[in-house]
């Protein structure tokens, strides 16, 4: 699928499956003989959480979080709403947070404050995606896929507004498209 939407591709299919694996098999090495659950961020996580935990080798638990700081926007707003909560008690489970991006941080930060005090055994981050250059908040993800440059991403369940979600690669939206999209909101 390519329209006018679609820049530079930054992760390629292939590299993805290839990381995607290597990450299974260190969380599979961390969490042997733990009681692991997986706590995956909808929607945008729901393809890599699905690969990444077929290449998990130990058994674990699967739950799900929707939260929203984007709305129909390009940039987070800062404000996070818990659209979904999860159905499983967190008291000491060792939970690792499946996320498909880590731009701001401020999402994270606020997933991580409120999942930790819930008392779980462990708390860690596994994201796909991360954009050091955006950081707002000091924060550290044990499991990174890929480090990207300051672009808005879609595809490999990335979306702009609901769409570009199925590419089976990361691309950057062009110029042109982010800023129809800024003007737009």
């Amino acid at each position: 699928m390519r329209d006018k939407a679609i820049g530079d591709i930054l992760v390629q299919p292939d590299a993805l499956r290839r990381r995607v694996e290597e990450l299974g098999g260190q969380i599979t090495a961390d969490y042997a003989g733990k009681d692991l659950l997986l706590v995956g961020v909808l929607k945008g996580a729901i393809f890599f959480l699905a690969d990444v935990m077929r290449h998990i080798d130990v058994p674990c638990d699967l739950d799900f979080m929707a939260v929203s700081s984007y709305g129909s926007a390009t940039d987070s707003s800062g404000v996070v709403r818990i659209l979904k909560d999860l159905d499983a008690p967190l008291e000491g489970r060792d939970v690792l947070i499946v996320e498909d991006i880590v731009d701001s941080g401020l999402t994270l930060q606020y997933l991580l404050r409120n999942l930790g005090a819930r008392d779980p055994a462990s708390l860690e981050v596994c994201a796909l995606l991360t954009k050091p250059t955006r950081r707002k908040v000091e924060l550290h993800a044990r499991y990174v896929g890929f480090e990207i440059p300051d672009r808005f991403v879609i595809g490999y369940g990335l979306d702009y507004n609901e769409k570009y979600r199925n590419l089976p690669y990361v691309a950057a939206m062009t110029d042109e498209a982010v800023a129809a999209a800024q003007d737009a909101t």
